[in-house]
């Protein structure tokens, strides 16, 4: 027998069955339009970012919908397929499209260490606190998501963060404060659709929004989907 904390995460024959088919056609249709965008021209700072926001929403809706079995199956078989276009390596078109030209020449490096940071988020927010992981999902997947982008466009003031593999780093207040803004916004609407009262959904996104933008302020380049979800969810139960 498994031990209970354990088992948690071991998907049903159920989930297996519904979540696998969801969980390759969302996945392969974000990687496709990360892809896409990326032939027309569009930069890493954004296709990357739309596959990300993509697939973390999804997790949020298959935590709530199906339970934690369910996000194990997608978590899977959306990791086999960035590991296929890390295999692939530069020059496939969805490699391109998540590889950032200034992680250069580490980017697959800068494409596994996310994947794994993001599946460590995940676990260790299931074990903390399990009944708000998913509001992790979303202020990583929201938040960070636009965050990268912003600073990208319009960050003007910016900061250096500490890096792996002394590949050089920096964020943006403004990049921060998309974080924030957008973060607390994500689990606002996650929490309104989930059924919570206004002023409660209110209060959670609010708390989460805030300690995701400050702890991904301060998480080094290729950590922050770990310590994000894992900040927001644990800043959501305590004051829920």
């Amino acid at each position: 027998m498994l031990p209970h904390w354990l088992s948690r995460f071991v998907p049903s024959l159920d989930a297996l069955l519904t979540v696998a088919p969801i969980a390759l056609l969302v996945g392969l249709a974000a990687a496709a339009l990360a892809a896409h965008l990326r032939t027309r021209g569009v930069r890493t700072a954004y296709t990357r970012k739309v596959f990300h926001f993509t697939i973390f929403t999804a997790a949020s809706v298959i935590q709530l919908t199906s339970g934690l079995g369910g996000v194990v199956v997608f978590g899977s078989i959306v990791a086999l397929i960035v590991l296929f276009a890390v295999w692939r390596g530069a020059g496939h078109v969805f490699y391109e499209a998540l590889a950032r030209p200034g992680d250069a020449p580490r980017g697959t490096l800068f494409i596994v260490v996310p994947l794994v940071t993001t599946a460590l988020g995940g676990v260790l927010s299931n074990l903390i606190v399990p009944a708000w992981a998913w509001v992790g999902y979303l202020v990583a997947g929201w938040g960070d998501a636009v965050g990268e982008p912003v600073g990208a466009r319009w960050g003007r003031h910016r900061y250096r963060v500490p890096s792996l593999a002394g590949v050089p780093a920096t964020r943006s207040w403004e990049g921060s404060a998309a974080v924030l803004v957008v973060g607390a916004a994500a689990a606002v609407i996650g929490g309104l659709l989930a059924g919570f009262e206004a002023g409660v959904a209110l209060r959670i996104g609010m708390a989460a929004g805030i300690a995701g933008a400050l702890v991904e302020a301060v998480s080094n380049h290729g950590l922050d989907n770990l310590t994000v979800q894992v900040a927001a969810s644990m800043a959501a139960a305590l004051v829920a």
